[in-house]
């Protein structure tokens, strides 16, 4: 009987648990804090700049400990990254899967709130190095959350990048590549299943800069222009985000998932270039990234899909000064490395070392109310685990 309670309220908590199923993205806005750098913030100093500047939503594209750490009880939501080079690996062994899991999400959880695992990053559409390894290592990582009860907590996902589309203008002519289409169906298949968006890392900036004499620059920085017109659809595009989404969107409805979310998990404007990179300007990085705020203020979604509230993950934090290729790549970031704003679109940076003093200490503070009830909620599914 003592057996039968316990398996009873077990069922109970689990229900409970898919009741309050929470999404890897809270509101419309979120940042990629990328680290290819020798000169940026300490992780505990880059929380209390996301917290002063209201920033909850962040994705890191790995899993170091010291992120993990300092992340830890400040109510931050935190996607983390299962890098390219590890796929073929957690793709072959389940049991590797199940350790990577265990080590580096349920050992930092309930006081760090993952949220989500993105697998591998931008892996379809160009090499195909780590394509046939992708969809093993999301079902391996998946079923490892499910045994360990959290695959109702912590959403996974993959990113893929504008490579893996074989057109995309107008928007309703975009498709998946032939060469991507065998790898992509199968993991459409199974994101359906599960309940995951298609995350699509978008660039404007990078669109433009292949195209200077087919777009205009103020459709590429939300600026009053005359737009474009999709003629199977009939309908406007006044910026060049929007038609890069809806054609996303338009993919995913030839493939037969046309239901799926879209979430942008990439998008920014370089602030300095090379010689021929010359839209990478201050003055252009300011104008997108502002008047992205504001389109994702209004809370709502493309002209395809009006209803479908848009969220995004900028990029960056930082500037990155190890990173490779051209000058561009190195100046994505809304902040400089010590903190300090790259430029000003409403964020408050680290000025000086008294500015920094006056900013509260995150291991002071402990997230309220959903915060608590998701600790909560793991501990107890943790300590149940354990029963049974």
């Amino acid at each position: 009987m003592k057996s039968f309670g316990v398996h009873l309220f077990f069922l109970l908590f689990l229900a409970a648990i898919a009741s309050v199923t929470v999404q890897a993205f809270t509101g419309t806005y979120g940042i990629n804090y990328g680290r290819i750098a020798n000169n940026i913030l300490s992780p505990d100093d880059v929380v209390t700049l996301l917290r002063a500047a209201k920033i909850k939503n962040v994705r890191i594209y790995d899993f170091d400990q010291s992120v993990l750490k300092a992340f830890s009880g400040t109510g931050l939501e935190l996607v983390v990254g299962l890098p390219n080079e590890n796929l073929r690996d957690v793709s072959a062994n389940a049991d590797h899967a199940m350790n990577w899991v265990k080590d580096n999400v349920l050992a930092y959880l309930p006081d760090t709130h993952i949220r989500g695992i993105a697998i591998g990053n931008e892996v379809l559409g160009s090499s195909d190095e780590f394509s046939g390894f992708l969809l093993g290592a999301v079902k391996n990582v998946y079923n490892a959350l499910d045994k360990l009860k959290l695959s109702h907590l912590v959403q996974i996902t993959t990113a893929h990048s504008q490579a893996v589309f074989a057109d995309s203008f107008p928007p309703s002519s975009c498709v998946f590549k032939d060469n991507v289409v065998q790898y992509m169906k199968p993991l459409l298949e199974f994101f359906s299943q599960i309940g995951s968006p298609f995350c699509l890392n978008a660039y404007p900036f990078l669109a433009y800069m292949s195209n200077k004499d087919q777009i205009d620059i103020n459709y590429a920085l939300f600026l009053p222009t005359k737009g474009a017109d999709d003629p199977k659809t009939k309908l406007h595009y006044d910026n060049l985000l929007d038609a890069q989404i809806d054609a996303a969107y338009a993919a995913l409805e030839d493939a037969g998932y046309g239901k799926m979310e879209v979430i942008v998990t990439e998008t920014g404007w370089a602030s300095h270039g090379d010689e021929n990179e010359a839209a990478a300007t201050t003055n252009n990085a300011r104008t997108y990234n502002y008047n992205l705020r504001k389109r994702l203020a209004k809370m709502k979604g493309t002209p395809l899909r009006p209803k479908s509230v848009l969220k995004v993950y900028v990029f960056a934090i930082f500037n990155e000064n190890l990173k490779p290729g051209p000058t561009s790549e190195r100046n994505f970031g809304l902040f400089k490395p010590d903190g300090s704003i790259s430029y000003d679109i409403g964020f408050h940076g680290f000025k000086s070392s008294s500015a920094d003093s006056s900013l509260l200490s995150l291991k002071e503070i402990r997230a309220s109310s959903w915060s608590g009830s998701y600790s909560i909620i793991l501990t107890m599914a943790t300590a149940l685990l354990l029963v049974l």
